[in-house]
Parts: structure tokens; sequence; C-alpha cells
């Protein structure tokens, strides 16, 4: 079995949902994990792998509009697609204003269901990728002296060596000796993409 397919998780007290669900993602390549409520599914473990949460608003307990608010503040990111035989535009503006990829009224339709899962899995893969990219260029900006780093945050907003010398006091063969080293420790070959991975560090610091 190929353990590194999408995972979609599903989350409904209605076990003969849960069922019908999981036979049809399973019929189509997709390997689930189905939970009657949301204590069961943060209890559970959970493969790193691309997936997306089939989430029924109407639970026992915390309901899924709610829930979705504490992954957020939680820091779990995973798409999620909202089931539920009792929508309506209020619950689908929340969810959607939210992050939810969609919101799908029970009973649904087959191609319905995928196509929205399929958008779900996109958008994590896509998410993965960036987030993958990110860590590269903090590893990279990490192997930087202290003294490379200010060259960097210099050099970035556009100073010449000569005005980066002035600022930090050093001469600007230094500067030039300092520049050529957070190029080739960053792996940038212009300084408009040491500025683009400067303005991603920045985008995605944690502060």
């Amino acid at each position: 079995m190929d353990e590194t397919r999408p995972v979609i998780f599903v989350v409904d007290d209605d076990y003969s949902v849960r069922e019908a669900v999981g036979n049809l993602l399973e019929s189509v390549g997709f390997r689930s994990f189905s939970f009657g409520s949301t204590g069961e599914f943060m209890q559970a473990w959970r493969p790193d792998v691309p997936g997306c949460l089939l989430l029924d608003v109407r639970l026992p307990g915390v309901n899924g509009l709610d829930f979705q608010d504490a992954l957020e503040k939680s820091g779990i990111r995973i798409p999620i697609v909202f089931i539920t035989a009792h929508g309506d535009v209020p619950m689908t503006r929340r969810a959607m204003k939210a992050g939810a990829v969609d919101f799908l009224t029970k009973p649904f339709q087959k191609d319905e269901l995928l196509s929205a899962i399929r958008h779900a899995l996109d958008r994590d893969l896509s998410a993965r990728k960036r987030n993958a990219a990110v860590s590269k260029l903090r590893v990279r900006h990490d192997a930087l002296t202290r003294r490379e780093r200010e060259v960097m945050d210099l050099v970035v907003t556009g100073l010449t060596n000569k005005q980066v010398a002035a600022q930090l006091g050093v001469t600007e063969i230094t500067v030039k000796v300092h520049r050529g080293r957070v190029m080739e420790k960053m792996k940038a070959g212009s300084l408009p993409e040491l500025v683009r991975m400067s303005e991603t560090l920045k985008a995605n610091s944690p502060g």
C-alpha cells in the first residue's frame, strides 16, 4: 500500500454517512479515516501527507464551525470541506470567510464531493510546497553570520556597497566580501532574487 497517498479525514456523527463516504473515497484511490466526533479526530494519528477534512457542521459537543476556529488557533492547517444537512447562508458565509474550501449540503452528488476534495488537496499540496521552500530559505538564512545578515538587510533595501559600508562603519571592500558570501549562502543568482527571498522570509516570519 502506498503510504504517501492523500488522506481524507471524515468527521460526522452519522455512521451511515461515514461508511458511504469512506467507501466512495477508497473506490477512487484515496485513503480515508472516519471519526464520530472532533475529539476522536484530535486524538488520532494523522500522517504527514497531503489531505483534507470533511467536516459535518452539527456535531455532538463542539460544532463544525467552532472546530474550524479551534483548528486555526491551534496551528493545524488543513483544508476543510463542510458537509451538512442543515446549512444556511450565514453558516456558509462564516465557513468560507474562515477559509473553508466548500460547503456542501446533504445529500450531495458524488462528483460534487470529489471535485471539492480535489480542490482541497490541490490547496494543501500548494501550501506544503510553499512551506518547504520557506523552510529551505530559513536554513540558508540561519547559516549567515550576524554581519552577513546585517549586510543582506541593508543591501535588499537598495543601498549601494558604499552606503552600506558607511552605515556599518566598515570598508566598502568588506561589504563586497560579505555581500558575495550572502549571495552564495542564500543561493541567489541576482540582487532581485535576493530581495524576493528577503520578502518571503519577512512575510513568513513566525513573529
